[in-house]
């Protein structure tokens, strides 16, 4: 009714002021339409978007079957060729494909890395000549991004660009934050999802949606169809690119990534209230979220510094992390006042590996005579830049990531040839007494090394290659460390023998490998919680190493690549053991810690500090 009023008392005066203008006539002389001039603000607008439109266009990508038959869109990210699509345009063409650019040149390109979950993927164009660049857009920050901003999607719908000039297409971003749920089997699930107007067609899958600085905010992969013509109706999905830049390390490291779940099952207390409790109802007894002391009936108030009030926003904010990283908890028990916790996520153990069909809104799977193309690579470019292997998209980036890794590391100090007995003097502070401390590693004519702690007339001593799984209290030494003796042995182990002490990254469960980036958390120097986890927080690349049953995880920097520290697990289903190093100093020409936070769980075991290192050669 509303409407009908406001849209006919317009139509109604206009149509008095012709029919007045029409008595007037009859007694004048007609007057031609005057043409209106356009605003200078819509002038300089469009002339803007022509110029954004020029500026990313080079970057744009046609991803094609090997040959040139397109099947999706992407866009480069990098001047040496990386380029994002979606998982869903690589899954038919398999590791090797071609992607055009507006320049009309086919390029050989590979799989690096891929997200099936979050149908993101990672390939890598090879230039004509060694060295050239390509052009790149710049990722822009998704999370700035509101409902009402104007925004640009580009590809290749429908193959029409045979030339791979990409189309254009304008309008609005609709809303942010949405939710898709999953198309496969547990793959393809869209979080915190960018939902615009602006029109995306098969064919736009894995393209690039820019905000009016030609910044990227997303890549364009769900629409809304009409069912039997796939023509868009006026609802599609973007990624967010701030979720992208969370994998965006696994990618480049070459992992088939798995998304993060909590380990537990949530419930809205209340779906009718304004704002909704959301409530743990059953919790895993081998999640960390369980170790952490969250229970069964704990309202859960924000996670990663979001606040968690529908299961929708739930969803939204645990979606677009990876399994493993550590984020701050923040739960309510009862009427107690909230806490805060970090806690580990873990994978999505429902995931299966999906099939070539084509999901819902996606490029049609291969036809006769398109089948995805072995993993030879045939005579491509790319064909030395695969390698399989089960847990990843592309081993080979992995190693080239590893050793990149090693290498900005080894800037700090060589310690290859100090293979033989160590030992520190210091003084060490536990929660209730402290003094001096010597820490020493023998080894034994073998190679064999057993680190020992003595402190005054305590002393604790293991050998880890010589216990049996079943003597679990000694290699947890000292008592309620977590393994500290262990975890001090791989992190010598890691400084004098790098790959070799942890098996070759040919094996088929490759022991030294990159594992893409996490946040690390360096705790104040009082020992104290923080008050706020994202401001300690730091980026780090990960290495993963594997000796025996003793699983580690070293962060290092990616400032400078300094090591901060590491985490050494022993037992599954126990808290690793944490070392946190810092005040580095140089030894001999090489840095080395001089103090060393250790901690399990949510608590701080003891603090070393370093007076003197003495190194042997081997």
């Amino acid at each position: 009714m509303f409407l009908n009023t406001v849209i006919r008392k317009p139509l109604f005066w206009v149509s008095g002021i012709a029919s007045a203008a029409a008595a007037v006539g009859m007694f004048a002389a007609p007057v031609a339409p005057i043409a209106a001039e356009p605003e200078k603000s819509v002038l300089d607008a469009e002339k803007d978007r022509i110029a954004i439109v020029a500026k990313v266009k080079p970057a744009v990508a046609a991803v094609c079957f090997t040959g040139g038959k397109a099947c999706g869109s992407g866009v480069v990210i990098s001047e040496d060729g990386y380029c994002l699509t979606n998982f869903h345009v690589v899954q038919p063409t398999g590791a090797f494909m071609q992607c055009g650019l507006a320049n009309g040149e086919l390029y050989d390109s590979v799989l690096v890395g891929q997200d099936r979950i979050g149908d993101v993927a990672l390939v890598k164009l090879f230039p004509k000549k060694e060295g050239d660049k390509f052009a790149f857009v710049p990722m822009g920050d998704s999370d700035s991004v509101k409902a009402g901003d104007w925004s640009l999607a580009m590809g290749n719908p429908f193959g029409l660009s045979v030339d791979f000039t990409p189309t254009v297409t304008y309008g609005l971003v609709s809303a942010v934050n949405r939710y898709q749920p999953p198309e496969g089997k547990g793959t393809l699930e869209y979080t915190d999802c960018i939902q615009i107007d602006t029109s995306i067609n098969p064919g736009n899958s894995g393209g690039p949606l820019f905000n009016m600085k030609g910044e990227l905010i997303g890549i364009n992969g769900r629409g809304s169809f009409e069912k039997r013509g796939r023509v868009n109706s006026g609802v599609g999905y973007a990624i967010s690119i701030n979720q992208i830049k969370n994998f965006l390390g696994h990618l480049k490291a070459g992992l088939d990534t798995d998304h993060a779940t909590l380990g537990a099952l949530v419930n809205t207390e209340n779906e009718d209230g304004d704002l909704s409790k959301i409530i743990v109802s059953q919790i895993l007894e081998d999640a960390d979220v369980y170790r952490r002391g969250i229970k069964p009936g704990d309202q859960l108030v924000a996670f990663a510094g979001r606040p968690l009030t529908s299961t929708n926003q739930y969803k939204n904010v645990l979606g677009i992390y990876p399994k493993e990283w550590r984020l701050p908890l923040r739960y309510r028990r009862g009427a107690t006042p909230a806490r805060e916790s970090l806690v580990r996520l873990m994978g999505n153990m429902d995931v299966e590996k999906p099939s070539n069909d084509a999901p819902a809104g996606g490029p049609p799977a291969p036809g006769p005579g398109q089948k995805p193309v072995p993993p030879t690579g045939g005579n491509s470019k790319a064909a030395k830049f695969y390698e399989a292997k089960k847990g990843y998209a592309n081993f080979h980036f992995n190693k080239l990531a590893t050793a990149d890794l090693v290498k900005s590391f080894q800037k700090h100090g060589d310690f290859t040839t100090l293979g033989g007995s160590w030992k520190v003097d210091g003084k060490i502070e536990l929660a209730d007494r402290g003094g001096d401390v010597t820490l020493t590693w023998i080894a034994d004519k073998d190679g064999a090394i057993e680190v020992k702690l003595a402190r005054g007339t305590i002393e604790d001593a293991v050998k880890p290659l010589g216990v049996k799984m079943s003597e679990k209290a000694e290699l947890l030494l000292p008592q309620g460390s977590g393994g500290m003796l262990v975890a001090l042995n791989q992190y010598r182990l890691l400084l004098t023998q790098l790959e070799k002490g942890f098996g070759s990254n040919s094996n088929a469960t490759p022991g030294f490998v990159h594992g893409g980036h996490e946040p690390f958390y360096p705790m104040p120097a009082d020992g104290k919680a923080p008050e706020n986890y994202t401001d300690i927080r730091v980026d780090c690349d990960v290495l993963r190493t594997k000796q025996a049953q003793f699983e580690s995880k070293w962060y290092f920097s990616q400032k400078d690549g300094t090591l901060l520290g590491g985490e050494v697990t022993s037992f599954k289903e126990e808290d690793p053991c944490e070392l946190y190093f810092s005040d580095y100093k140089d030894v001999g020409g090489r840095k080395l810690p001089h103090r060393i936070d250790v901690r399990t769980g949510d608590k701080r075991y003891a603090v070393l500090t370093v007076r003197t290192y003495t190194l042997e050669k081997k």
